[in-house]
């Protein structure tokens, strides 16, 4: 018994990552994103590696598993992988409140980030 196995959602040559919940909003998280989409894997491991935006951390982090899952769950090749989607959307949104003057109230959106990232393997080259 148990569940009926699902079809694989990504195609043959490719691998995800999805990261979920990532504490910045989704304006900055595409500004660096946007950095890397079609880059190559190790170009984009550089990019952010030297990239000053906070959050590119974290880019780089959900970069290398998208790579360690292309190479131990897929077979994929690693030299020829390349970043083919880097999608970015809107998570949950906390909502604070600042004293402000004359027993007034400020709202405080505190936005958080879903980022999605797809590694493609090119095809050989004749």
């Amino acid at each position: 018994m148990g569940k009926p196995s699902h079809p694989r959602s990504t195609m043959e040559n490719e691998a995800k990552v999805v990261v979920r919940n990532l504490r910045t909003s989704p304006r900055k998280l595409n500004l660096v994103a946007g950095t890397i989409r079609g880059m190559a894997a190790e170009a984009a491991l550089a990019e952010l590696s030297f990239s000053k935006r906070r959050i590119a951390n974290d880019v780089k982090k959900a970069l290398q598993s998208a790579i360690a899952n292309a190479e131990n769950n897929h077979q994929l090749d690693v030299d020829r992988l390349y970043v083919s989607e880097a999608s970015v959307g809107k998570s949950f949104v906390m909502k604070r409140f600042r004293a402000r003057a004359r027993g007034r109230a400020g709202r405080l959106l505190k936005p958080w980030s879903r980022l999605t990232v797809v590694v493609r393997e090119r095809k050989e080259s004749l």
